[in-house]
């Protein structure tokens, strides 16, 4: 209650700020009138009001009935986020860095479960991880649709996506040239370019370069990114953007993590593990990812009310990892007591995963009238085509001293043993419509979403064929009131294919999820020129069923039943402003209640892992645009992540933590020198334990240096 108290007070302390600056601008205006030249730092865009996730179409964000957050390129450069795990930090109902410093994947949940990665509006291609870990720095914004979104986007877990919009090229020159240095050794070049490079032909070119160490001893990553892209007029009415990006990943080194919880969340009479430690072998570790995508938008307006518009892509992510990981505490003697509380097992693993995927969507939108009723008519047909194999070999390794690890020890690597090949195929089929009740942009708005999906999953180790088919839908109304108010309330559903059968052979349905969402945003249309503000408040419940859960008969250790069940409830409140190019505020508040209300396994009546109730968090930026200071630039945040658990049974709890980030920057003729603090006190915190021999640190404090220069 104090926190939600705090969080409340905070946002009041916000609002009125917002109401009071342009007041004391227009006052100090009297006496002298602030001048344009007098800006000079400037983030037209930190304050998103229109996102086209949500609805495929250009729809303001204030009539969709749905929760949706969208960061911007704006609040990303100005904050100084280098990763998208930063980049959600202070929006609502999301969590990230659940696995601590990992330099492979961006680790999400989003309402009680991990939400799959789109680009451009395609799905990537996932295949063991939710999503590929593409660098925040190719793309112009990061939208998060909250909640059941398959009406438009067909499978894809309850809690929602997460859609990354590559940067495109803009018709004026423009670009921007950056170099960053920080502690672990992490130097990074960074470019980005574009503009006309002949008539009706826009180009851009953006890449990065980056080395790095981590926390743990012994971990070093690379990375090399380069993304091309091409926008041509093909006619007045028909434009083509070519879009491609290459990305390569290195990390040498890492073990992963996997600590014993003896001396991280239990005591250990030896002491505490240092969050430095590394069970794996620096020399022998490695992770080596090859991932690209080359494709396009395409879109062609027959008229002012009717357009035809097509995405497509090819993708290809490639990963390969291996080496030795701790598996606990020696015990010996199987009394369930560490032996020594010191020697640490091991097991040799290595993972190949090739992942393929096409991906086209085509849609066709029409604007029209019936009587009285105004329609924004979407009506789609998309597909995707998935080929995935993974190979894995399990083996012993030698053990290591937990507290004096000596590294070098001979590690034998078997062959890889495919356990996985399979090609699936998903067709869906859909028609949304936008209606109005009232001529003007104010009024009732009814949305209706229907969307039938075909999948098709074929195992290439079993000769099994897999057909699924499932409808989902979304209903929503939204009234937008005079000043820019939107109540609204939505139902939707979701699914998602699961893989396996029943001990009588029996194949698995889909998973199922529906919830029911109301709420009210608020896009400050009235608010005086120069304060940005967006905010919305949403209340939530959301049940998934047809889970997975073990088999109740005896004898059947091994096998599952779908007579699981999960419910999350919960409020989420989030605000984003921007004041006369001064003042940026970033307010979230999220409160998530998750309980397995079906199951036979321990999980039963217990929360979701990694899932904490209470998340708040508060950042404040302000920069100096005139006098002795102008282009100084200084900001704060704080966030709480409440106690959560890192397990489905609830017996390893994560302790609550509050953490402080930090950013001072200069701005000056196109100049940016900045100092970004991450974790700004270096706390150490525990990220999650999700057994006896599986804990992982927090991110420890990442502090960095960058002098940018845009042109």
């Amino acid at each position: 209650m104090r926190l939600s108290l705090a969080f409340r007070a905070a946002l009041l302390s916000g609002a009125a700020l917002a109401v009071a600056l342009p007041a004391s601008a227009q006052s100090s205006a009297q006496d002298e009138p602030t001048r344009l030249d007098e800006i000079v730092v400037t983030a037209p865009n930190y304050v998103t009001t229109v996102g086209e996730s949500g609805t495929k179409t250009d729809a303001p964000l204030i009539e969709v009935p749905q929760s949706v957050s969208v960061i911007s390129r704006d609040q990303i450069d100005l904050l100084g986020w280098t990763s998208l795990m930063q980049a959600v930090r202070y929006t609502s109902g999301i969590t990230s860095e659940n696995y601590g410093p990992d330099e492979r994947y961006d680790w999400l949940t989003l309402r009680g479960f991990n939400p799959v990665q789109f680009i451009d509006g395609l799905q990537a291609p996932t295949g063991s991880v939710a999503n590929i870990g593409t660098d925040l720095w190719g793309f112009e914004a990061v939208e998060i649709l909250k909640g059941p979104s398959a009406a438009l986007y067909g499978q894809s877990p309850p809690g929602g996506i997460v859609n990354l919009t590559s940067r495109r090229p803009q018709d004026d020159f423009g670009g921007e040239l950056e170099v960053l240095g920080g502690n672990f050794s992490q130097f990074q070049l960074a470019g980005d370019v574009t503009g006309p490079i002949a008539a009706r032909a826009d180009g851009r070119l953006t890449a990065l370069w980056r080395q790095r160490d981590t926390q743990l001893t012994g971990v070093e990553s690379q990375r090399a990114y380069i993304a091309p892209a091409l926008s041509l007029e093909l006619a007045p009415r028909t434009d083509l953007t070519l879009l491609g990006y290459w990305q390569d990943d290195e990390v040498t080194g890492d073990g992963g993590g996997f600590l014993p919880a003896y001396g991280v969340i239990l005591p250990n009479p030896l002491g505490d593990v240092p969050t430095s430690t590394n069970l794996g072998e620096p020399d022998f570790n490695r992770f080596d990812r090859e991932q690209g995508a080359v494709g396009y938008d395409f879109s062609h307006a027959f008229s002012d009310t009717l357009t035809l518009a097509q995405n497509l892509k090819f993708f290809t992510n490639e990963a390969y990892q291996t080496g030795p990981y701790g598996t606990g505490l020696l015990d010996a003697d199987f009394d369930g007591v560490p032996d020594d509380y010191r020697t640490v097992t091991r097991s040799q693993f290595a993972f190949l995963e090739d992942v393929d995927s096409f991906a086209v969507d085509t849609r066709l939108n029409a604007r029209f009238a019936t009587g009285a009723l105004r329609h924004d008519l979407l009506v789609g047909l998309d597909s995707r085509s998935t080929d995935n194999r993974q190979a894995s070999y399990f083996g012993a390794a030698p053990s290591i001293d937990l507290f004096d690890p000596v590294y070098g020890a001979e590690i034998v690597e078997g062959p890889l043993f495919t356990f996985l090949d399979q090609t699936q195929d998903q067709t869906g089929l859909y028609v949304s419509d936008q209606i109005r009740f009232s001529p003007g942009d104010e009024g009732l708005i009814l949305s209706l979403s229907g969307r039938q999906d075909w999948v098709e999953t074929d195992n290439h180790l079993t000769g099994v064929t897999t057909d699924d088919e499932a409808f989902t839908g979304r209903v929503g109304l939204n009234y937008v009131l005079p000043g820019g108010w939107a109540p609204y309330a939505a139902y939707a559903t979701s699914f998602q294919p699961v893989a396996g059968a029943t001990f009588e052979g029996e194949l698995f349905q889909p998973s199922e999820g529906e919830q029911i969402e109301a709420g009210i945003k608020y896009d400050g249309r009235d608010l005086p020129a120069g304060v940005d503000l967006f905010a919305t408040a949403a209340v939530y419940a959301l049940t998934q069923s047809n889970v997975l859960t073990p088999d109740p008969v005896p004898g059947r250790p091994f096998f599952s039943v779908q007579t699981g069940e999960v419910e999350v409830k919960g409020l989420e409140l989030e605000a984003t402003a921007r004041i006369n190019e001064r003042i940026s505020l970033n307010a979230a508040y999220g409160y998530t209640d998750s309980e397995v209300t079906a199951s036979n396994g321990a999980d039963l009546g217990k929360r979701l892992p990694v899932t904490p109730e209470h998340k708040a968090s508060l950042f404040v930026d302000y920069t100096f645009q005139d006098g002795p200071l102008a282009g100084l630039g200084l900001g704060a945040g704080a966030r709480y992540m409440g106690e959560a658990f890192g397990d489905g049974a609830n017996v390893f709890e994560i302790p609550s933590v509050t953490l402080v980030d930090a950013t001072i920057r200069y701005d000056r003729d196109d100049w940016r020198l900045a100092f970004t603090a991450s974790n700004l006190f270096d706390k150490e915190y525990l990220s999650r334990c999700t057994a006896l021999t599986q804990c992982f640190y927090g991110t420890r404090g990442l502090y960095a240096v960058s002098l940018s220069r845009r042109f």
